[in-house]
């Protein structure tokens, strides 16, 4: 047997191994996080320099940090107001947020609680949509959009948010939807609720967190939509921010990146904020993803 002496050294030894694991591994996960925040630090101390410190100075910390970029995106650009811009992007991310949150809860209710002819194939058919790429449909969607005289407006951007032609949401509600327990729906009928009533007071407020869940993900990439903008969008008192800071590069004379990366930093304070604000349901739709009722 080991002696009271061993065993201490022993469990020494075992001690100082373990803090140095430790040590490693706190080591490797603040490089690693200082490699992921590396391009937001420079976007945001890029705000602060003039253009000619930003293309081909290695140096992170600005020279001689000024607010001169953030004067210059908040008048605008183009003749439009930058309050312009956040308008437009407010109102399309509003809107894809109140059209998903109405028509995914309606199709999820009626995928997870009605049984109807075909429910399982038509319910194959939208997940099937999700493995189809974006851009193999928007030329047609395009020729039909553009057919109808509705280019340049913001109903190609929105209509299919109201029409659950989302289908990621729809599927994530099912989902939540469930691990409901079905006696609330019996309950509900035994008292003579129908299924409006049973969508309305019973499923809408337990799917709180997956509402939310979807309306953070909904907000956010409209937000941060460019391509669909660009494509149907000819207006520039119709452009959302993605769009606004393209303005400010121009090929054929001088690019201002100051103003760009400034207005590129105040584009990001209303989704950081939605994204604080409601992180806690977030959490919790992602939690409750694995409980069963």
């Amino acid at each position: 047997m080991p002696s009271h002496e061993q065993s201490r050294a022993l469990r020494r030894r075992t001690r100082t191994r373990s803090r140095a694991g430790s040590v490693l591994f706190h080591t490797f996960v603040l490089a690693v996080t200082a490699v992921i925040l590396y391009p937001a630090l420079w976007m945001l101390m890029s705000a602060f320099k003039p253009t000619s410190e930003i293309v081909g100075n290695v140096s992170l910390w600005p020279e001689s940090p000024s607010f001169a970029n953030f004067a210059t995106a908040l008048d605008g650009i183009g003749g439009v107001s930058f309050w312009t811009f956040v308008w437009n992007s407010t109102l399309l991310a509003a809107g894809s947020v109140i059209g998903i949150v109405l028509s995914a809860s309606v199709s999820a209710y009626a995928f997870a609680r009605i049984d109807f002819p075909g429910r399982k194939v038509w319910f194959a058919l939208m997940i099937a949509t999700l493995l189809l790429p974006f851009h193999v449909v928007i030329i047609p969607q395009y020729i039909v959009f553009n057919s109808l005289g509705l280019v340049n407006t913001y109903v190609p951007l929105l209509l299919g948010k109201f029409l659950a032609a989302e289908a990621f949401f729809v599927f994530l509600m099912v989902q939540f939807m469930r691990n409901l327990p079905r006696e609330l729906d019996e309950a509900a009928r035994i008292d003579g609720a129908g299924h409006l009533r049973i969508f309305t007071a019973i499923m809408l407020p337990l799917m709180k967190p997956a509402i939310v869940t979807s309306s953070i993900f909904a907000f956010i990439w409209s937000w941060n939509d460019f391509f669909g903008p660009l494509l149907y969008l000819k207006s520039p008192d119709l452009y959302p921010l993605p769009i606004a800071l393209r303005i400010f590069v121009d090929q054929t004379s001088t690019s201002d990146y100051g103003a760009q990366i400034a207005m590129a930093v105040l584009a990001l304070v209303p989704v950081l904020l939605f994204f604080l604000v409601f992180q806690r349901y977030l959490v919790a739709g992602v939690a409750t993803q694995g409980l069963k009722g």
